[in-house]
């Protein structure tokens, strides 16, 4: 049976959302959040990265978002105070 949905549209179920260059545009605004975060209260680049890492070997994430919380793993790693509610960092 033949999918009625953009058979040119890739979907990637171990990708981040940064990964996923044809949504681009519709994660703009969350990358511009991102980089205008306040510096007392972002994670530093080290530590994002390590985050994303945890994140990317996680059977919760699919498509740039957690399974399990709902959260667009970007963003939630991007806050130094915010924590995975699984405890995986």
């Amino acid at each position: 049976m033949e999918n009625s949905i953009n058979k040119n549209l890739r979907i990637c179920k171990k990708c981040l959302t940064r990964d996923m260059m044809d949504k681009a545009d519709y994660f703009k605004s969350m990358y511009d959040y991102i980089a205008n975060l306040n510096p007392d209260i972002k994670t530093e680049d080290a530590l994002y990265e390590k985050r994303l890492a945890v994140c990317k070997e996680c059977e919760r994430l699919a498509d740039g978002m957690c399974r399990g919380c709902g959260c667009f793993v970007e963003m939630r790693a991007a806050v130094a105070k915010n924590a995975c509610p699984y405890e995986k960092w």
